[in-house]
């Protein structure tokens, strides 16, 4: 049943953080606060520097709509914050966000339940290069473990370039791990009250969908038909519920 704006009581909108999203989540939250606002919901935006907790009260809000990108939002400390207040907010709960926001974890998780993944290799110090290089071949991908919008990811070809690409990546402070390349078409499956919704075909001319690729580029097309045959369209659908479901994720609102 759909609610009424009054219904929702005060809503924050939380944004900002001190991640290496937060310009990104600032744009997000505004437009979130805008649309709450036009629907007649009684919104208030809060950009997040530090503790919030305190803001929260002096707010006597309803609940909350976490719009915060990154480590400090999406990685369960908010959520679990938010439980400890009894703040209903959006989002999956306090497993399902730690586990989602660490790239490793859910490998790891994945492999556990059955699902395709891309081989890949923990780096915690330079001497694990000429493994990683052995096992996985070039080329390959090098990703922080704890970042989001593509931040701190690289793509190597050689040697030299997994050393620029470890040395990028380890200044995010989090496990890093480099991934087999894997060539062909990117897709993006969105999930509403748990069934996917069409599969979407992203283009771009840079080598990935990086974050420029993700937020600045005007080249970027997304195609939706993504051109897949049924049963591939009905495949990737699937595959993206399952994966899901063995992190736990669940609901919006």
């Amino acid at each position: 049943m759909v609610k009424k704006p009054e219904q929702f009581g005060r809503v924050a909108v939380l944004m900002g953080g001190t991640a290496a999203e937060r310009p990104i989540s600032l744009k997000s939250g505004k437009a979130v606060y805008d649309a709450l606002i036009q629907q007649g919901v009684d919104a208030v935006a809060v950009d997040i520097t530090g503790d919030f907790v305190n803001s929260l009260k002096e707010l006597n809000v309803d609940r909350v709509f976490n719009v915060i990108h990154g480590r400090g939002g999406e990685d369960g400390i908010v959520q679990a914050i938010l439980e400890s207040l009894s703040l209903p907010y959006t989002g999956s709960g306090v497993l399902a966000s730690a586990l989602a926001m660490d790239k490793l974890r859910t490998k790891l998780c994945w492999r556990g339940y059955g699902l395709s993944t891309p081989d890949w290799s923990a780096i915690t110090h330079e001497g694990d290069l000429a493994n990683c290089a052995e096992q996985l071949g070039f080329p390959l991908i090098v990703k922080p473990a704890l970042e989001g919008s593509s931040i701190g990811i690289s793509k190597a070809d050689n040697y030299e370039q997994l050393v620029q690409a470890w040395t990028h990546a380890a200044q995010y402070k989090c496990d890093v791990y480099a991934e087999r390349w894997i060539k062909g078409c990117e897709y993006t499956v969105g999930l509403l009250q748990g069934e996917a919704l069409p599969v979407i075909r992203l283009e771009t001319p840079h080598s990935f969908y990086d974050f420029e690729a993700k937020y600045l580029a005007e080249t970027t097309k997304y195609h939706c038909p993504a051109g897949l045959n049924e049963q591939d369209e009905q495949g990737l659908r699937k595959l993206a519920v399952q994966a899901a479901e063995a992190l736990g994720v669940k609901r919006l609102g």
